[in-house]
């Protein structure tokens, strides 16, 4: 059988690490669950964000490159929790936008996450879960993280906008997106099923060109 690398991406509260766990289960494939790395610049970045983005972003883009460079060298199909990507192209960017993060730090940033871009192998399938911001609100409240509870609706706006430009234009690897205000793949197996379906599908080079 052949080795599958796919990664998972989406807003928060889209359900990613759900369909991590879930899909890995399914398929039998390892889940690769990133967990909150001890970042030496994240309180600074809390009380100075302009000051300290910059430095806070640059080791989360660290941690993930030697993560995905990992999970290349996997023997056996791995299944991944959010991507590099989204570092870069959804929460840098939207640092930027919203005035955290210097243009000339930005533009620093933005060329070593472009140079390593372009010798880093991509995953065989990147999986967007689309959701709107109802929908990932919903999915907050209904998960309960308290840390969580207090995110703007206006923020999650703007990484939404972020996401539907990255992914409109991605040609790095594959997209299946998939649309998960109508998919509750938690609580529903069917839902489930037909998404892992879809997967294999795509994996095998065949255009999915709805979930109906």
């Amino acid at each position: 059988m052949s080795k599958h690398y796919i990664a998972i991406a989406g807003n928060i509260g889209a359900g990613k690490t759900s369909l991590t766990n879930l899909l890995s289960q399914r398929l039998g494939w390892e889940p690769f669950l990133e967990g909150f790395a001890d970042n030496p610049y994240l309180a600074d970045f809390y009380e100075n964000m302009e000051r300290w983005s910059f430095h806070s972003q640059v080791f989360f883009l660290a941690q993930r490159l030697r993560h995905h460079r990992e999970l290349l060298d996997r023997p056996n199909s791995v299944i991944q929790d959010r991507t590099v990507y989204e570092d870069a192209e959804i929460f840098a960017r939207n640092l930027f936008k919203r005035g955290a993060m210097r243009g000339r730090d930005y533009r620093t940033y933005s060329d070593l996450y472009e140079a390593v871009m372009a010798i880093l192998p991509p995953p065989d399938l990147v999986i967007y879960l689309r959701a709107s911001v109802a929908t990932l609100i919903q999915r907050i409240q209904r998960r309960g993280r308290s840390f969580e509870q207090q995110i703007a609706t206006e923020y999650l706006e703007q990484l939404n906008e972020l996401y539907e430009a990255l992914f409109e234009n991605f040609t790095l690897c594959p997209v299946l997106t998939v649309p998960a205000d109508r998919l509750d793949f938690v609580t529903n197996g069917d839902h489930l099923k037909l998404i892992s379906e879809k997967i294999m599908e795509r994996l095998h080079g065949k255009e999915v060109v709805s979930f109906d």
